[in-house]
C-alpha cells in the first residue's frame, strides 16, 4: 500500500471547506475563494494526485481513486465532516466521494461537474478525444505523451455515474455553472434535478466562473453555505 499524501494550501479557521480543482490545474485556481471564505472557514485547497505539487503515486489515475485520496486526506487531517466545493473534475471527485461517504459531507457544491463524458459539449469533448488518441499512440516512446494521455484520459474515460444513483444522496447540494459552460446546460440541470432538494444556480460566464467571475460565484456559494 502506497504512502500517499496530497499537497494542499490552507487558510483560516472554523468549519472545514475543501476545494477540489479541475483537470490539469492545482489548488491555486481557487485564489478568490481562499481569500473570501477563509474569513470564517478553515479553507483547504488540495492538489489532486499527479497535479500541482502532489505526487503521482502508484495507484490508478481515476476519479474514484481521487475520491479515495480525499478520504485518506480527511482522515490524516482529523476532519470528520466538511463542506466540499468541486470544480469540473473536482466536482466529479466531490460527487463520487459524497455518494460513498455521505456522512463526511456537510454541504456539497458542484461547479461545472458532469456524470459522464457525453455531458460535455461536443465542440469541447471531440477535440479532447482526438488529442487523447494521438497521445496514446506516442505514449510508448514519450514520457510527456504518456503523462498527457493519462491526464486527458480522465475526461475521456471518467466519470461514469448513473443519474439514478443521485436519488440516494441526502446531502444539501448546490449545482452551479456558467451560462456559457462547456458542460451542456441540460446535463447540469439533469444533475440538479436528480439530487433530492438540490439548488441550481446559473451565473453569466463560461466554465471558469469561480476564477473569472468570483464576486457572483462567491455570493452564491456563501448564500448556500449560510442557508
Amino acid at each position: 500500500m502506497e504512502n500517499f499524501r496530497n499537497h494542499y494550501i490552507e487558510r483560516g479557521q472554523g468549519q472545514p471547506l475543501i476545494l477540489l480543482h479541475g483537470n490539469g490545474e492545482d489548488g491555486s485556481y481557487f485564489e478568490h475563494q481562499l481569500r473570501e471564505f477563509s474569513r470564517d472557514h478553515r479553507v483547504i485547497a488540495i492538489d489532486t494526485r499527479g497535479h500541482g505539487k502532489s505526487p503521482r503515486g502508484t495507484a490508478p489515475f481515476r476519479i474514484r481513486q481521487f475520491a479515495e485520496d480525499l478520504h485518506s486526506f480527511m482522515q490524516q487531517q482529523g476532519i470528520e465532516k466538511a463542506h466540499l466545493l468541486g470544480f469540473s473534475d473536482g466536482g466529479n471527485i466531490a460527487l463520487t466521494f459524497a455518494l460513498k461517504y455521505p456522512a463526511m459531507v456537510e454541504k456539497l457544491i458542484l461547479n461545472g461537474a458532469n456524470l459522464y463524458p457525453e455531458g460535455v459539449k461536443d465542440g469541447v469533448q471531440l477535440p479532447i478525444e482526438l488529442e487523447y488518441r494521438i497521445a496514446l499512440m506516442c505514449a510508448e516512446h514519450s514520457a510527456k505523451a504518456a503523462a498527457e494521455a493519462e491526464m486527458l484520459g480522465l475526461m475521456v474515460n471518467d466519470p461514469h455515474i448513473d443519474p439514478k444513483e443521485l436519488a440516494a444522496l441526502a446531502v444539501p447540494t448546490l449545482v452551479i455553472a456558467g451560462d456559457d459552460d462547456m458542460i451542456k446546460d441540460e446535463h447540469t440541470r439533469l444533475i440538479a434535478a436528480s439530487i433530492p432538494g438540490a439548488e441550481l444556480k446559473i451565473i453569466h460566464g463560461d466554465h471558469f466562473i469561480a476564477n473569472a467571475c468570483p464576486v457572483p460565484f462567491n455570493a452564491a456559494v456563501r448564500e448556500f453555505l449560510e442557508s
